[in-house]
């Protein structure tokens, strides 16, 4: 296996990893098990994106046609939501951890609605899934030589790609609208039960 291949599996590891795990995260019943998936997330990203940034640095910085600058070739899709996951993701699953904190005292604290929101939130679930099929994605083609460059295979997989990352984009969105409904459930009943009957 050629240097610059070898150095894209585990950066493509990495990142269907935080995939998976920010996924089943609001699936989550328990405040600790939130807290405890939402620390591992949260290790998975910072490794994800000190892994990939050393990559496009080492690219950035290499001359001519080296291993450092072919590897960093096949993850130039994967610079702008790498960017997303590090400008709002990271923060997002911060809070999120810190508030999975506040409910994981006792072991079986279920999580509530509002923290598995939260945990769907789509700016936490897309750009992670998104940057690990385009990792995968650079992997392929790198591996490929110039197989999946032809206009005639490139064209719908760019397209399939698309409707692929609407579809999940959608999934996400519903899931977290469905939970915030569920979260302010309770709170719309107490206050309809806490208003005077006019007669």
């Amino acid at each position: 296996m050629e240097s610059h291949l070898a150095v894209l599996p585990p950066i493509a590891a990495v990142w269907l990893a935080a995939g998976l795990v920010a996924d089943g995260l609001p699936r989550l019943a328990n405040a600790r098990a939130v807290r405890r998936h939402s620390g591992w997330l949260l290790g998975l990203v910072l490794s994800g994106l000190a892994l990939t940034a050393t990559v496009l640095v080492a690219g950035l910085l290499g001359t001519g046609d080296t291993p450092a600058d072919r590897a960093a070739a096949a993850l130039d899709m994967t610079a702008v939501p790498a960017l997303i996951v590090a400008v709002c993701t990271v923060r997002r699953v911060r809070r999120l951890w810190a508030g999975a904190g506040a409910f994981a005292a006792a072991p079986g604290t279920p999580a509530p609605y509002g923290l598995r929101a939260a945990a769907a939130h789509p700016l936490i679930v897309l750009p992670l899934q998104v940057t690990a099929l385009l990792t995968v994605a650079g992997m392929i083609a790198a591996s490929g030589g110039d197989r999946f460059n032809a206009p005639g295979v490139t064209g719908p997989a760019i397209t399939a790609g698309a409707l692929g990352i609407l579809a999940v984009g959608v999934r996400h969105a519903l899931r977290h609208n469905r939970l915030a409904e569920r979260a302010r459930a309770p709170e719309t009943a107490s206050t309809r039960a806490s208003r005077p009957l006019h007669v």
